[in-house]
């Protein structure tokens, strides 16, 4: 019989049976890391780490590569005019970065630093035991102070007065001082080290930290044979076995030596944003207080099991915003904060609320954006605004500064700030730049928001229902349109929200754990028009705090949809002098995308395989296929395997012949295999492999009825 041309449709289909995939297509209907390019399956593009470089104690670049902190769950990257260098903001669930000059900055705001100044209210003689101070904020009950070169120690506070003060401690002198004069608070050898153990205890009263909190030291002296340069890592520590005086962390070394008070009087110990704040939460946990569950569910002083909820707490996350060049960062269900770029990077970011001038700033907000071309930044399931700044948290309320200002809040007759309720949900949970439009999805609808001017400032409409986002991070703005996932169903918005025809829609949600939906993140990359959605698949055996381990890959050029392994957190398509998309996986490394073709020096297992298809077109007979003409184009470093599969009916299980290799040079691959059904599949498992597939033809020969 004369050669028989196989074609495929472009994306692969998960959702119908694989024999009517066979008949209906014929599709594709299983691969890994394979896009369809030009109607043609090509392997992906590898990718290969970034370094990132940590820092010396001292702040000059260790030159080694560095994982960050957590997880990363945003990143935005820009390049600033003051300075000209390129900059990347990455907000994990427990720290907010900086990379600039390939180094990693900590830029996670404080909660709060044992550095708390204030001023003398008086003169001092050598001899006052009760002193006047302008301000106690941030002093613990007890305590001690330095004043000039003086460490005074004091056992209460009566208004602005220290009591109990004890002159010239800790080898100083009691001394003169003028009225006016800076006071700080002063920590007395907080460290404590155990001889062999990496264990540290650090005393600190009224610290005010819990159990994962991050804290790092300043200023300490070497205790126990633990060095200053260990102790005053930039990294900092995380903090464990909380006591309200005391807290533990872990050293990178152990002591030599036990130590029952070290660290010197100069040490400085901020605390940063912790759980108090929103932050630490890796994963989505069960709500489990008063109101979650049904009327008498379980027993009466038996703990609720976290199974007894379909309700989930939001894992920690951060909405990443340009003002120009400035950062403008907000925790999830937190803060907003601002991180001026010509300040430094030695400089943290900081509370929006605290900047001079500023008005009624939200304390609390869960989504955040900057409108475009009117600049109004904007924040959904916010705390409402109240003169008195007592306001309670709406989360369904959208919020908005005065138009160029993201401080001023208060509306007036002045100023184009203000605020609207929307209607359908129960909160807020994304937004997406669209033409001249801000896309704001509810967990339950899709509403459009655009600037009109006064004295209505926005309108709002409508979009759609039961058209969610999935989360925070799954939902991304492309030229004008906006794509998302949402809770079963992936959407688009030109103009019209529309449900996207997804042929491996049900494949992917009932392999994604529900419980970690909010874990879902989106990546653009425009080189190859494809939108890619990762997440926690089914397949993922870790028991806690599992990570996005699968994807799903829409081209929306090509209409067509693909499927995957990968393990991405957070991705950012190419942007300015980053040519290729980059990315974040679970263990805090950064990758190149689209760069060479191995998985950072390992091979990829790239797959393609076809659906069944009759051998000819009336299925009745038995054939034998004797010979496949591959077209693929490919390096000459890259070797294929091709395996062949058959059947005699739908439901039987499959002959496999093969693994045969196919090179540049494979002219045909000789087989003999008989059915009525037959299905190929391509697989390539090197580091240096590169091809895509074209038209495949096979020889085949009647074989009989049985």
């Amino acid at each position: 019989m004369p050669l028989q041309l196989l074609k495929y449709d472009p994306g692969i289909v998960k959702d119908i049976t694989e024999y009517a995939a066979g008949k209906n297509g014929p599709y594709w209907v299983d691969g890994d890391l394979v896009r369809f390019r030009n109607g043609y399956p090509t392997k992906i593009g590898g990718w290969a780490l970034d370094q990132i470089n940590g820092l010396n104690a001292d702040g000059s670049s260790s030159g080694t590569a560095t994982a960050i902190a957590g997880i990363a769950r945003r990143m935005v990257y820009w390049r600033a005019n003051v300075d000209g260098e390129d900059r990347i903001a990455i907000g994990t669930h427990n720290h907010l970065y900086v990379v600039q000059d390939g180094s990693l900055y900590d830029i996670t705001p404080l909660r709060d630093t044992s550095a708390q100044a204030t001023t003398l209210a008086e003169a001092l003689d050598a001899s006052e035991t009760e002193i006047d101070l302008t301000s106690v904020d941030g002093f613990p009950v007890t305590g001690a102070i330095i004043v000039d070169s003086e460490i005074i120690t004091y056992t209460g506070i009566a208004t602005n007065t220290l009591t109990g003060c004890t002159r010239g401690t800790n080898g100083t002198s009691a001394a003169i001082h003028s009225d006016g004069v800076a006071v700080t608070r002063a920590l007395i050898n907080p460290l404590t080290t155990a001889d062999t153990s990496a264990v540290i205890t650090v005393t600190d009263i009224a610290h005010g930290a819990a159990e994962g909190d991050w804290v790092v030291f300043d200023g300490a002296e070497a205790v126990g044979g633990i060095t200053a340069d260990t102790l005053n890592q930039r990294a900092g520590y995380q903090i464990s076995e909380v006591t309200t005086n005391t807290y533990e962390v872990t050293s990178p070394t152990v002591a030599s030596s036990t130590a029952a008070a070290g660290g010197g009087v100069g040490i400085v110990i901020s605390y940063l944003i912790g759980a108090a704040d929103g932050m630490g939460a890796q994963s989505s946990d069960p709500a489990l207080g008063y109101g979650v569950g049904s009327w008498g569910e379980s027993t009466w002083g038996t703990s609720r099991p976290s199974s007894s909820s379909d309700v989930n707490l939001d894992n920690t996350s951060w909405n990443l915003n340009l003002w120009g060049e400035d950062l403008l960062a907000t925790v999830r269900g937190g803060a907003i904060y601002y991180w001026d770029v010509s300040a430094g990077i030695g400089v943290r970011a900081s509370l929006v609320s605290a900047i001079a001038g500023a008005q009624s700033v939200p304390t609390i907000a869960r989504v955040t954006t900057v409108s475009f071309p009117d600049r109004h930044f904007i924040t959904g399931g916010c705390q409402a605004y109240a003169a008195d700044g007592s306001g309670n948290v709406d989360e369904m309320l959208v919020r908005w500064s005065t138009q160029e200002d993201f401080t001023k809040w208060t509306p007036t007759a002045t100023n184009t700030s203000g605020d609207q309720r929307l209607q359908i949900g129960t909160k807020i949970v994304a937004m997406a730049a669209a033409r001249e439009e801000t896309i704001i999805s509810t967990d339950e609808a899709i509403y459009g928001m655009t600037f009109v001017g006064a004295p209505f400032i926005f309108s709002f409409r409508l979009l759609a229902t039961d058209a969610g986002s999935s989360g925070l991070n799954a939902m991304v703005g492309i030229d004008g349109n906006v794509f998302w996932m949402g809770k079963r169903n992936f959407f688009s918005y030109d103009g019209i929200v529309k449900e996207l025809p997804c042929p491996v829609q049900y494949y992917v949600f009932d392999r994604l754990q529900d419980r970690y939906i909010d874990k879902v993140v989106v990546g653009h990359n425009k080189q190859f028009k494809e939108i890619t959605w990762f997440y926690v698949s089914t397949d993922n055996t870790v028991t806690t705090n599992p990570e996005n381990d699968s994807y799903v890959t829409y081209n929306y050029v090509e209409n067509a949809w693909s499927i995957g392994s990968m393990d991405r957190t957070v991705w950012n398509d190419s942007f300015g002098f980053r040519s290729v998309p980059f990315a974040f996986d679970p263990d805090g490394y950064l990758y190149n995308h689209e760069t060479g073709t191995s998985a950072n020096g390992a091979a990829m297992d790239a797959y393609i395989e076809t659906s069944p298809r009759e051998i000819t077109q009336e299925g009745e007979n038995l054939y034998l296929v004797d010979k496949i003409v591959p077209n693929a184009s490919m390096s000459s470093s890259t070797t294929l395997s091709l395996y062949l599969n058959t059947r005699k009916y739908p439901s039987s299980s499959d002959v496999t012949k093969g693994p045969f290799a196919v090179t540049s040079t494979t002219d045909k691959v000789s087989v003999r295999a008989k059915g009525r059904q037959m299905s190929i599949k391509f697989q390539s498992t090197g580091t240096e492999d590169d091809w895509s597939l074209g038209d495949f033809r096979i020889n085949t020969r009647l074989d009989g009825l049985r």
